[in-house]
């Protein structure tokens, strides 16, 4: 049972992932009712691909860094989506929206599923340039450049779930800004940016 329950949320991770847009307006329209393993593969791609894409981070300072940066990268953005969920439902409902909390969540989880499995695709990208040209100022810049890269593609992507969510209301964009600006406060606090 438990299997097969692990298999269906990684079935449904995959349709997120392909046409994320359609994934959320059939739990909006009661079409699919998704159980906690599908959420809970949502969930984990975000953690492996900031976990992993963090390793990365980690590789000019030893084996202790990589681990560290490891997890602060998981936590810190882990807390930047956290921390304006509240917002996100409060101030869209306040300006007219009608989603539910549970269809506001679910595109959240689907943008950030989708910018953890980013991330792993650009893993290949700063381990190949933190290997090349091993200089904190270069690494720094690259990183810089995968985290707007990623930030770009999840903003699009919780623009179009929103839009075919709600085509009537203004889609809030503004979360990810939000988003942006706490992870990059968090990333300077525990020290990610350091190479």
């Amino acid at each position: 049972m438990f299997r097969q329950q692990v298999r269906s949320g990684l079935t449904h991770v995959g349709l997120a992932l392909r046409d994320p847009e359609e994934f959320a307006v059939v739990w909006n329209e009661g079409r699919g009712a998704y159980q906690w393993p599908v959420w809970g593969a949502l969930l984990a791609t975000a953690i492996a691909g900031t976990t992993t894409y963090g390793m990365t981070m980690g590789l000019l300072g030893g084996a202790g860094d990589i681990f560290y940066k490891a997890i602060i990268c998981t936590l810190a953005a882990g807390l930047a989506w956290a921390i304006p969920l509240p917002a996100l439902y409060i101030l869209n409902s306040l300006s007219g929206s009608r989603l539910p909390a549970s269809s506001t969540l679910l595109a959240a989880l689907v943008t950030v599923s989708w910018g953890g499995l980013a991330m792993l695709a650009s893993i290949p990208i700063n381990w190949f340039f933190t290997a090349t040209v091993p200089h904190a100022g270069f690494v720094l810049l690259v990183n810089l450049v995968v985290f707007a890269g990623v930030g770009v593609a999840m903003s699009d992507v919780f623009r179009r779930v929103m839009e075919r969510l709600e085509p009537q209301h203004v889609t809030p964009v503004w979360w990810l800004l939000l988003v942006g600006a706490i992870g990059g406060e968090l990333f300077f606090f525990f020290g990610l940016f350091e190479f």
